[in-house]
């Protein structure tokens, strides 16, 4: 009789679900290691509600190929279910009239009350949710390999003349003292890293978020151009084009000692079974200790016509910020979670770090939007920054004076 009651249970869950199965198509770019595990278990966790998740993933660790694709789709109006969009861009796909409310899923499970106030304002257009964010980044890392460190005879770097300091003596000692992938979006997370220290927190916000033209061209932004320039002679011949997570695995196999990259990083080192404090280092990025550059991954949603894929949307929106999304993705890809209200007894000490530093930069200053990954201003000024920056830093006769002021010209001309 249990038997035949399980049956006819099954049988009528499986029915529920029929009805309300839907599709969901999600355009992403997590496609390395501790990304894709992320990503299949976002799969995972909605495929088990019935619905259909039709992976649209798009290679490339800054989103730029994903953004020019999803702009071909989406003016075609074939948009997909839900589009890895952060930041201003949230704001420029709700003017342009492509994102759908998600304002019932945000009123039932509280939203409003279980995310930073500043968070979610970007993840709103008009007053409405219309996108949902995934986590928080700190940007503003350096992760080091130990043994690597060791047989260099150095300490981890807490100011920049004391990488440079480091530097010199890991090369003498045979490695590549930064790994770093020759690619805008890495040059130009290395860029904002020195250009915290050189500007600090008020100066980096009047550059890079009030777009002030006095902090851009002055200076102090031609010393940020001066050090920055100074980071390139710790870096490898092969450096041009080496997506992030190649230059990761430099570290983590030894054959780089540091990298400054955000704690996504971090989702490589667990994938490869590494340990925090054992087998690599995180630190704050030279002279940055009391300074979070934050960077928060989100969804966008799209207008859909179809009911059933509407629903299996709503559904998705929902999973996203759940407990049990949120711990496991954040424990995979290196971040920490973006609920206000979470468990972290099982998060590692490089997240404790992380949550601690977030929390007190909020209340005491020093939280600062990142540049280089689309927080601090729209793509339009971020794109004339990563042309200054990159070409800058590719070119040996380039003059920081010069840079300084070709970045204010940019800028103003991106406005």
């Amino acid at each position: 009789m249990k038997i035949k009651q399980t049956l006819l249970t099954l049988s009528i869950l499986s029915s529920a679900f029929a009805a309300q199965a839907g599709e969901v198509e999600v355009l992403h770019w997590w496609t390395a290691g501790g990304e894709a595990k992320s990503a299949a278990v976002l799969k995972q966790m909605l495929e088990q509600q019935g619905h259909t998740w039709k992976d649209f993933a798009v290679a490339g660790g800054g989103g730029e190929s994903a953004m020019t694709v999803l702009k071909t789709r989406a003016v075609s109006g074939n948009p997909p279910s839900a589009a890895q969009i952060k930041g201003h861009d949230i704001q420029e796909w709700g003017g342009l009239g492509f994102l759908t409310s998600l304002d019932d899923v945000a009123q039932q499970n509280h939203w409003d009350d279980i995310l930073p106030k500043m968070i979610a304002d970007v993840m709103k257009w008009d007053g409405e949710y219309v996108a949902v964010p995934v986590n928080v980044h700190r940007v503003n890392w350096l992760w080091a390999n130990p043994a690597v460190l060791k047989k260099a005879g150095v300490s981890v770097p807490t100011t920049l003349d004391e990488f440079f300091a480091a530097g010199d003596k890991i090369k003498a000692a045979g490695f590549i003292p930064l790994a770093h992938g020759g690619q805008p979006w890495q040059d130009a997370t290395l860029f904002e890293a020195v250009a915290l220290e050189v500007l600090g927190s008020d100066d980096y916000v009047k550059a890079f978020v009030d777009l002030d033209m006095d902090v851009l061209s002055g200076d102090k932004m031609v010393n940020v151009f001066t050090q920055f320039k100074k980071m390139h002679d710790y870096i490898d011949d092969n450096s041009p084009g080496r997506d992030w997570n190649v230059a990761t695995s430099m570290v983590i196999n030894g054959d780089a000692a540091m990298q400054i990259m955000g704690d996504w990083a971090k989702g490589e080192f667990t994938a490869a079974g590494k340990v925090p404090g054992q087998d690599y280092i995180c630190a704050p990025a030279p002279g940055t200790a009391n300074q979070f550059t934050y960077n928060v991954d989100s969804f966008a949603f799209f207008e859909l016509k179809n009911a059933e894929n509407q629903k299996a949307q709503k559904a998705l929106a929902k999973t996203i910020l759940s407990k049990d999304f949120q711990e496991v993705f954040n424990l995979n890809k290196g971040s920490i979670p973006v609920r206000l209200d979470m468990d972290m007894s099982k998060f590692d000490s490089c997240a404790l770090a992380s949550m601690d530093t977030f929390k007190k930069t909020a209340k005491q200053g020093g939280l600062v939007p990142s540049m280089a990954h689309g927080m601090s201003t729209t793509s339009y000024a971020q794109g004339a920054i990563y042309d200054v920056v990159t070409n800058f830093f590719n070119d040996k006769n380039a003059d920081p004076k010069q840079a300084a002021q070709q970045l204010a010209k940019a800028v103003k001309a991106a406005m």
